[in-house]
């Protein structure tokens, strides 16, 4: 009997340091970065909805679960790419005051991504890296399309700026930021080829000088990457996926994630321009519905992460 219970004993020593084995190598830093992690939201997107869905799916806990600071700015649904480059640059201001970071890692989503190169560019000192993910850095055809059926100053653009105005207030009150400032026109603007092509010349930094190329790895000590998406209809259980489908037309044949073609998301660092996502997949929406056998969008944040650890950022 006695010893049965030595041989218990032993046996239960050896699972509690099999155990802890087994939890310091998950929880093992994979993802903390030098600096903290920043995610910023694309046009019509939030922080958080109602305070419990990210519009980075699941993605902010699995980079932090791994030992990842990471932080999810809170830019006006809808605007220009400069007032929401200017609010985002307040937010790392107020993070940097309140608990001493000198410098972020900007990932940016779609028009996060001119939002994140604007911050970039006008304060590189406060900046490590950029990332770009869907961006659609050189203008999207579809805010072209838009613009050319609802031309400015007609009935149509009214008609149809009331409409987004009111849903981007609608979003800013569900993620509880109903004060910021919504310019839905401001924000169309800034996504069309003309518009996208104006803020170039101001924020030149990390584009390609090619079409479809790469651009500069790093600029002012700040290193750039780009990854994306050139699928449309990816899950038909998906309810993004039937409109993603539609606006993917308007490219005319070009590789594109139903919201920016292949190329126009280039930048800096082209890590992959061509996961099987379409634009909401590229943010693990909705609900982390996509294709089958597609890349997980939250591994390939955790490996990005882990990217800019080993490159010390």
């Amino acid at each position: 009997m006695n010893s049965h219970r030595v041989s218990t004993t032993v046996m239960l020593v050896l699972l509690l340091i099999s155990g802890s084995s087994a939890a310091s190598w998950w929880n093992n830093n994979y993802t903390k970065t030098k600096h903290p992690i920043v995610l910023v939201h694309g046009l019509f997107g939030f922080d958080q909805a109602f305070g419990i869905y990210n519009y980075f799916y699941r993605i902010p806990g699995a980079l932090a679960d791994d030992g990842a600071t990471v932080y999810v700015a809170d830019v006006s649904a809808a605007n220009s790419s400069e007032l929401r480059g200017e609010q985002l640059l307040a937010q790392l201001e107020l993070l940097q005051a309140l608990y001493g970071h000198q410098k972020f890692n900007l990932i940016g989503h779609s028009h996060g991504a001119p939002t994140v190169r604007y911050v970039a560019s006008v304060r590189p000192e406060l900046v490590a890296s950029v990332t770009s993910v869907g961006g659609p850095n050189t203008g999207s055809p579809v805010a072209d399309a838009v613009q050319t059926v609802a031309p400015p100053g007609s009935f149509i653009e009214t008609v149809l700026a009331a409409t987004a105005t009111a849903l981007a207030e609608l979003i800013e009150w569900a993620s509880g930021n109903d004060s910021a400032p919504q310019d839905v026109l401001a924000a169309l603007g800034a996504l069309t080829s003309t518009g996208a092509a104006q803020f170039n010349q101001n924020f030149p930094e990390g584009m390609p000088n090619s079409p479809c190329g790469e651009g500069a790895y790093a600029v002012n000590g700040v290193k750039y990457y780009s990854f994306s998406g050139t699928r449309t209809v990816t899950n038909a259980l998906d309810p993004i996926d039937a409109l993603l489908g539609l606006t993917g037309l308007l490219f005319y044949g070009e590789a594109n994630d139903g919201l920016v073609g292949r190329c126009s998301s280039h930048l800096g660092r082209v890590l992959r321009d061509n996961y099987k996502w379409n634009h909401g997949d590229q943010v693990n929406q909705a609900f982390g519905i996509r294709g089958l056998f597609t890349s997980s969008p939250v591994a390939v944040y955790r490996a990005h992460a882990n990217r800019l650890k080993n490159e010390g950022l």
